[in-house]
């Protein structure tokens, strides 16, 4: 049987999972009834409601006598640690570009990381049927970008194909529209070149990736570079470090309890694999992403896997609000240690440090979304913990002086908000690299910003843009610090007692600012109830009720309506608090608060921070 090995790349939302299910439903994977635009790849419930990839898939389909495994792939920059990984298991790629937006941010990234590492390109330019399409432009803007990161002219002389995942259609040429994906499943086995294995030398695979069964434990997934793997063979699982042979070193021996390949959306069980097949294998308690399995009287190491170091950390810590315990299931220090450890067995992109105090972690990750994920996900398992402000992550130049995290900012915004959008930026630090206008009444700008200037913008950009505006970033570089950024520019309500918020006291607050609450919440001393107006804090009492007493004149009892409140998400959060504050997640509500929640507290320590200035 003949093997294929490919990887789908591109930016976020530009039609990757849309094409994966296409290929899988004209491969006869579906049954007949399943829905177009179902994405079945896409099973994780948070993929679902934001519409975006988070974790890689492996997938295979059968074209006539060749066996295709196609890898599904994250378009975001902040999980680009899932990408990196998956390129080690592939000989090929499949290249998505928008017909009308060509390659952004995230296309050069990927592109670039599959491209140093020799991989066969195949280019699909997507959504040919958008009314705002221009396909030979984006085909032009495609091969410039490959001149930039120093394609060879093998890779340069790659095919073209013009797609439209919607409606599942290919073609080579846009004057004959196409009708199915043939043309690029013929291309794909014209193009990708068949794994190169020793299928008779001793047993070889690098873990690419891990998955978790509560009834087999860690399952590892892989290609198996070198010779066979059967069901109820012994193996070596060799440690991290340098490739080559493993000499004297510690190892750790297991046997193989299952074998699964991949089929359509099915693991499915076999009792051998051969050198260049993508297996899952269970059976290996200390299994990690990078380490190498080997026959036990063959111990030769291969390269591990290099990722990107994280640029954004918080500070994750128990819940110690007067409402702790209320609505989580996990509440302990111990209970959050366990499962921020557990997530690194996956999470290879991801760090976790403990502090000095025993309550606290310390979470690093490639960005606000790559950690908002996390926090949703735990918040859904039932945990209840609190999150500190995103912090950059700063190094150490080579003559001792401090660097900082610089992010390539895209912005495209109707030509109108131009001026506003710049405005903003500038006080945030951002460079300009260039600037194009189309024609078509948006203007496309690319910026350099420190990763601390973006904290906090995207809301705010949103607002400006009346909502047209779309930015995307992804980290460039790390450059000199950039000097003082400022924070937020309005202060916040804080509630100055317990209770229930009242419709009488929330109609007077509104006036004042935005409100975070409604009537019938449950609000604490300390607990930020409100955006304010000014750019001071101020406390206030959200629960006080209408006195009632025996007067009344025919004005008095006047109707309330008030304005909705500010949904309060974890990302919203994350980029609005600041350093004084805290965000507390538990499963059924995402509240703001004070770190030191008395009133009189909050006082002493400004006065000390303003003396320490002085």
């Amino acid at each position: 049987m003949q093997i294929r090995n490919i990887a789908i790349i591109a930016h976020v939302d530009h039609g990757k999972t849309t094409l994966v299910d296409q290929m899988l439903r004209q491969a006869g994977v579906f049954r007949a009834n399943q829905q177009v635009g179902e994405r079945v790849l896409d099973s994780n419930p948070l993929e679902r409601e934001r519409g975006i990839t988070i974790l890689a898939k492996n997938t295979a389909v059968r074209w006539g006598d060749t066996k295709i495994n196609i890898v599904d792939t994250p378009g975001h920059a902040d999980f680009g640690g899932e990408v990196e990984r998956i390129l080690r298991m592939v000989d090929g790629f499949l290249l998505l570009v928008d017909a009308a937006d060509g390659p952004m941010p995230q296309t050069k990234f990927v592109a670039g990381k599959a491209l140093a590492l020799g991989l066969k390109p195949i280019v699909l330019v997507n959504k040919i049927d958008r009314h705002d399409a221009e396909p030979l432009r984006v085909h032009d803007e495609v091969l410039e970008l490959f001149l930039e990161l120093d394609a060879t002219p093998e890779q340069f002389n790659c095919p073209f194909l013009y797609t439209s995942s919607r409606a599942g259609t290919a073609t080579f040429d846009l004057k004959t529209p196409g009708t199915d994906l043939k043309p690029l499943f013929d291309t794909i086995l014209g193009t990708i070149p068949a794994p190169h294995a020793d299928l008779s030398g001793p047993l070889q695979m690098l873990v690419s990736t891990l998955d978790y069964s509560s009834y087999l434990g860690r399952i590892a997934i892989g290609r198996i570079e070198r010779g066979r793997m059967r069901l109820g063979d012994t193996v070596a699982l060799l440690p991290l470090g340098p490739p080559g042979p493993l000499g004297d070193g510690p190892y750790e021996q297991a046997r193989v309890v299952k074998l699964f390949g991949f089929e359509g959306l099915e693991r499915v069980e076999l009792e051998e694999a051969e050198a260049g097949e993508i297996v899952a294998l269970a059976g290996l308690a200390g299994v990690e992403i990078g380490k190498t399995i080997t026959a036990p009287d063959h111990l030769e190491r291969l390269a591990g896997i290099a990722v990107e170091e994280p640029t954004i950390s918080v500070d994750c810590k128990v819940n110690d609000s007067p409402f702790a315990g209320r609505e989580g299931k996990f509440v302990t220090g111990r209970q959050l240690r366990e499962r921020l450890f557990r997530e690194l067995e996956r999470n290879v992109a991801l760090r976790v440090e403990e502090t000095d105090d025993p309550q606290t972690f310390t979470v690093s990750g490639r960005g606000e979304l790559h950690l908002g994920v996390l926090m949703e996900t735990m918040r859904r398992e039932g945990y209840e913990f609190q999150v500190s402000r995103p912090r950059i992550i700063p190094r150490e130049g080579p003559n001792g002086e401090q660097l900082e995290p610089y992010e390539e900012l895209m912005i495209d915004c109707p030509e109108v908000y131009l001026g506003v959008v710049m405005e903003k930026l500038g006080p945030r630090r951002a460079t300009l690299l260039d600037m194009k206008n189309p024609g078509v009444g948006t203007v496309r700008m690319r910026f350099k910003v420190p990763a601390r200037g973006l904290l906090g913008y995207r809301s705010e950009f949103l607002t400006d843009t009346r909502g047209t505006g779309i930015m995307h970033h992804r980290f460039y570089d790390y450059g000199p610090w950039a000097g003082p950024i400022s924070g937020r520019s309005r202060g916040v309500m804080v509630a100055d007692r317990q209770g229930v918020a009242v419709a009488y006291a929330l109609f007077n607050l509104q006036e004042r600012g935005t409100m975070f609450v409604k009537p019938g919440d449950p609000v604490y001393e300390g607990m930020i109830v409100g955006e304010n107006a000014r750019t001071d804090d101020m406390d206030v009492n959200p629960s006080k009720e209408k006195k009632l007493t025996n007067m009344r004149t025919t004005a008095s009892d006047e109707m309330i309506i008030l304005e909705p409140p500010r949904q309060i998400t974890l990302e919203l959060a994350l980029e609005y608090i600041e350093d004084d504050e805290l965000i507390e997640v538990t499963p059924s509500s995402i509240r703001l608060r004070k770190r030191a929640l008395g009133a009189t507290e909050r006082r002493k320590l400004a006065r000390n921070a303003r003396a320490e200035e002085s």
